[in-house]
């Protein structure tokens, strides 16, 4: 499986009007719901902010991975968002976050789960990715810069 296997070009922002973590993550949903009108809007977030209350999915270097487990999920969904501004998400550099990744997953699926975060980690892990990612104005070059170094996992 690849990024680009769960990742739909509806679920990109590219430029995230947000200014808190709330607001961040509230538009990283809508984004899923293009895709996944059914999902429960009130319970993703819910379980976001869980998820957030344990520690901060800033993982530094500008990125965030919030995450989540739903019962009401069949498979892998996930979102980006890009903010140039940068929002304030606690990260663990107490530096702003710039890209953003929103990934839920099936409560039954702990190791794809955990793969995918592997994944999009690895891949954002890479300075000239995230620069790129940084730069772009359109959701296709969005999708193309992960293209280009999307491999399988």
């Amino acid at each position: 499986m690849k990024i680009l296997d769960i990742l739909d070009k509806e679920s990109i922002i590219t430029e995230l009007k947000g200014v808190s973590k709330k607001q961040v993550l509230e538009e990283l949903i809508e984004a899923l719901l293009e895709k996944r009108p059914h999902l429960d809007r009130e319970n993703l977030m819910r379980v976001l902010l869980e998820r957030e209350r344990l520690g901060s999915t800033g993982i530094g270097d500008g990125i965030a991975i919030p995450h989540g487990k739903l019962k009401d999920l069949d498979q892998l969904a996930l979102s980006f968002g890009k903010s140039t501004r940068g929002v304030d998400f606690e990260s663990m550099d107490g530096k702003p976050v710039h890209l953003f990744f929103l990934l839920v997953a099936p409560e039954s699926c702990a190791g794809i789960h955990l793969r995918a975060l592997a994944k999009i980690a690895r891949l954002l892990k890479n300075g000239m990715v995230r620069k790129r990612l940084g730069a772009v104005a359109t959701s296709d070059e969005v999708y193309s810069v992960i293209q280009q170094e999307d491999e399988d996992f």
